[in-house]
């Protein structure tokens, strides 16, 4: 049975239990996904899971009382994975506006901080968007992260430059939490290879670019898959729970006026 006093998840509460919550609490986690095209290899579902599964652990790791998580949005951006069937897109002005009118609504809630907890890194442009456009209309504290707090951390356990996508952190992240989920004996080699390092996605001086995907990949996959490991997935896991829990409890710990002014 559900045990209301220790849920964390939006859905579960009543009015009441909410409106008595948000006296305690002013922060949330909205996870964003994207159902796509992970290589023959891996579900569609890679980003929505993962970044509903990240939100569930942060709060779960999280001192009381402990952030709220809402139900997590399913769809992303993803045109560039158009060429590959299963991919479902929206565009970047329907998400944008979705988010926006979730975080005005949140505000009249009494929520101060929202906290994007993005599954899926081309929705990343879309999402800063709608998060300035709560920011400038509603005043409160809104931040996006997808995967900044833990990406360095991530390549120092890989050997595949420029893995992007379903690749060997993809697929070591999802045998972690779903083995029975991948299909070893389809992941493939596509390492990628760019004509300047400004173009690597994996270089602290590269600049954000844009490409559909099947013209710089065969199977959808961007990277090694054939070098993920379950052991490699369990410590990423690890590392991207402890980074975010540690993040997000500063933000909901700190006064919204302090948290513009403080110095670390």
């Amino acid at each position: 049975m559900h045990n209301k006093k220790s849920s964390f998840l939006w859905e579960h509460f009543t009015w009441p239990e909410i409106e008595a919550y948000l006296k305690t609490v002013d922060t949330v986690i909205l996870p964003c996904g994207a159902i796509e095209q992970h290589g023959p290899h891996l579900p569609v579902d890679v980003d929505y899971f993962d970044a509903k599964y990240m939100a569930f652990k942060v709060a779960e790791g999280c001192e009381e009382p402990k952030p709220l998580v809402l139900p997590p949005i399913p769809f992303g951006v993803s045109y560039h994975h158009d060429d590959f069937k299963g991919t479902l897109s929206v565009t970047n002005d329907a998400l944008s506006r979705f988010v926006y009118d979730i975080g005005m609504s949140l505000a009249k809630n009494g929520i101060k901080k929202i906290v994007i907890l993005n599954g899926h890194g081309d929705n990343a442009p879309t999402l800063s968007y709608a998060a300035q456009m709560i920011n400038r209309d509603a005043k409160i504290f809104v931040c996006v992260d997808t995967g900044e707090t833990s990406d360095i951390d991530l390549l120092n356990l890989i050997d595949t430059p420029n893995d992007a996508h379903a690749g060997e952190i993809e697929t070591s992240t999802t045998l972690a939490l779903r083995p029975d989920m991948v299909q070893m004996d389809k992941a493939e080699n596509e390492t990628l290879k760019f004509g300047s390092k400004f173009l690597d996605f994996d270089n602290e001086r590269s600049v954000n670019w844009y490409v559909q995907t099947h013209k710089i990949s065969e199977s959808g996959i961007m990277g090694n898959a054939t070098k993920a490991t379950k052991e490699k997935g369990e410590k990423m896991w690890e590392i991207m729970i402890h980074n975010m829990v540690r993040f997000v409890e500063s933000i909901k710990n700190t006064p919204l006026e302090d948290l513009y002014q403080r110095r670390y």
